[in-house]
């Protein structure tokens, strides 16, 4: 689905426009290589190659760029970035130039070797994906046998040579009932985090669109992870789920407590969608998007600055004025901690502005 030309850029955005919005995340799509084929993948990644990948130096230089422009995050992303060869390279390369490097790998190909290069090469921490709580609905899922038992033996890998990780787990009908499950695995298993999202239908994700929650399976789901928040060790975080950053305040409201925030570092918890205000996804070819999921072109770092793309890009600038969201959303008193899935949003509409599908919530009347 192509973006709807005919609105989004008559968006006014003057307001905002030299205002300027911290960057907190990146996530690198470094390659589009992956070993596993995920019935939900955004890229439709499969074992390459791919044309048009951003060479060693190419790289390098965008960590630079990034760097005058912040310090946020940099989630070094695929695809399976193990199979680049020069990762490690490049996490180092941006280590050293005061950025904050992850990495998300599958699991499979994490070995002794990796993880001790990973260390060496500043990686504070790693995402490993569990999206089901045994072999065969996590393989299933992943689209290769033997996934979940390759995803487990990095996990304790990366634990015993004391690399941080945490896990993440994508929501969808076939494996809401093991959420629960998934979330004891991650506590057993020495998890730091873990960050639940929300299933966006695109890529290979369209094809499973039927597995998708209803909006009332989605309120569900983020009030059980809401009361999970002082029954486990670990950090939470909803990605792709914006309606919960509405519903923390919600139930902290009516429960009398005081939500507080954590504004920085690797599980901060700021806003709904990031998308264009907080965050950024760069495909393996250099093009700049809100994020991985709203696929709607904001820039190519091969023939501009990064810096430019991210303070003067019409389709950024105009995510940044909450006021131009539409319907409920523009409607919402909630807009400004929550904005509604701005890629859910694209893929029913073609308009990145329109108000979330998959909210049940009814704005107050003002």
């Amino acid at each position: 689905m192509q973006p709807d030309k005919t609105t989004n850029p008559a968006v006014d955005h003057s307001r905002h426009a030299k205002k300027r919005s911290k960057l907190r995340l990146v996530a690198w799509e470094t390659t589009r290589n992956c070993n596993l084929s995920c019935v939900h993948c955004r890229a439709s990644a499969t074992n390459g190659p791919y044309t048009g990948e951003l060479n060693t130096k190419s790289c390098f230089q965008l960590l630079d760029q990034i760097a005058l422009v912040d310090d946020p995050i940099i989630i070094l992303t695929g695809g399976e970035p193990l199979l680049r060869p020069d990762i490690f390279d490049i996490a180092r390369y941006g280590t050293d130039k005061g950025l904050r490097m992850v990495m998300a790998p599958n699991g499979t190909l994490v070995t002794k070797e990796t993880v001790a290069k990973m260390i060496s090469a500043g990686i504070r921490r790693i995402s490993i994906s569990l999206d089901g709580a045994d072999r065969e609905s996590h393989d299933k899922f992943r689209g290769v046998d033997g996934a979940f038992k390759g995803s487990l033996n990095g996990i304790r890998t990366a634990r015993e040579a004391g690399l941080e990780f945490q896990i993440n787990t994508t929501v969808t009908k076939t494996n809401m009932d093991q959420i629960a499950r998934i979330q004891d695995l991650a506590v057993e298993l020495g998890a730091v985090a873990h960050h639940i999202f929300l299933l966006v239908p695109t890529g290979r994700g369209k094809y499973i669109v039927d597995q998708e929650i209803s909006s009332a399976e989605y309120e569900e789901t983020l009030n059980w992870f809401y009361d999970q928040r002082e029954k486990t060790p670990m950090q939470l975080k909803a990605t792709c789920a914006p309606h919960y950053y509405r519903i923390l305040r919600q139930r902290a409201k009516s429960e009398g407590k005081t939500v507080t925030f954590q504004s920085h570092g690797l599980d901060a918890v700021t806003r709904g969608c990031l998308g264009g205000t907080g965050f950024c996804f760069i495909s393996h070819t250099g093009i700049v998007q809100p994020c991985g999921f709203l696929d709607v072109k904001c820039g190519d770092v091969t023939v501009e600055s990064f810096a430019d793309i991210w303070n003067h890009s019409k389709i950024f600038l105009s995510l940044r004025d909450y006021d131009n969201l539409k319907g409920k959303c523009g409607r919402c008193e909630y807009k400004a901690v929550c904005g509604g899935c701005r890629a859910r949003a694209f893929e029913a509409t073609g308009d990145f502005l329109a108000e979330e599908p998959l909210c049940g919530y009814e704005p107050a009347k003002k």
